[in-house]
């Protein structure tokens, strides 16, 4: 009689420990590409917001009515528009108090700006290192999984006089099994983080030569 080898068949046959270890690498593969799709979109909108909030910096010839537009929007900015309300807003309560070096007000804008920076940063950057840490650690503990099983196989062979391939080849079949569960939470995690960390290192010099650019015009209107 012939052994089922099929995957249904060798999950479902596979010891308890290794189905553990199954289940944490099905759980860690469906949060990470629930990770991946989360961050596609966000990255995506804040791509598209960027460019459009820098085209509308550009296009203005009074940044007070623009930092109005921005401020009255029924959802808080995000991104450059977050970068600009924080430097602008800081810049104007600073010189309306009077009596402040242009260089102290030029300071307290782009420290303010510096502070929404990082802050958007980090919202983009959340839950990244969850996907480092499963292409990391997914392929290690499918390989656990399945030097277990192997192991549960070949101790059963102690137990039986003569040792044939078919009596250990559906052991062996559901512990590699594991592996590959590894290796499929592994690789998606692995290329979803390393594209989504560049992504958001080339939003972070976007912003960054932004705030540079909008000091550089605060740093006019200071000394006027």
């Amino acid at each position: 009689m012939e052994a089922d080898l099929s995957i249904t068949s060798l999950i479902l046959g596979a010891s308890l420990l290794v189905k553990f270890v199954m289940l944490i690498l099905l759980l860690a593969s469906i949060a990470s590409w629930t990770i991946i799709f989360m961050k596609r979109r966000l990255l995506a909108r804040a791509r598209k917001e960027a460019k459009e909030f820098e085209d509308r910096f550009w296009s203005v010839d009074d940044l007070t009515i623009l930092y109005n537009n921005v401020s009255r929007q029924r959802k808080d900015p995000e991104g450059m528009a977050k970068i600009f309300e924080a430097g602008f807003k800081e810049f104007a309560r600073l010189k309306k108090r009077g009596g402040i070096e242009p260089a102290s007000i030029l300071e307290g804008a782009q420290r303010a700006m510096r502070i929404a920076l990082t802050r958007e940063i980090d919202t983009l950057e959340d839950r990244l290192p969850f996907l480092a840490t499963v292409g990391s650690v997914s392929p290690y503990i499918g390989l656990f999984g399945t030097v277990w099983g192997i192991m549960n196989s070949f101790q059963a062979l102690g137990n039986v006089h003569q040792a044939t391939l078919a009596m250990v080849a559906p052991g062996i079949s559901e512990a590699l099994i594991a592996t590959a569960m590894g290796l499929f939470a592994a690789i998606p995690a692995v290329i979803g983080y390393n594209r989504y960390s560049t992504d958001i290192d080339r939003l972070y010099g976007q912003y960054d030569m932004f705030l540079e650019e909008f000091s550089s015009i605060l740093h006019r209107q200071a000394h006027n």
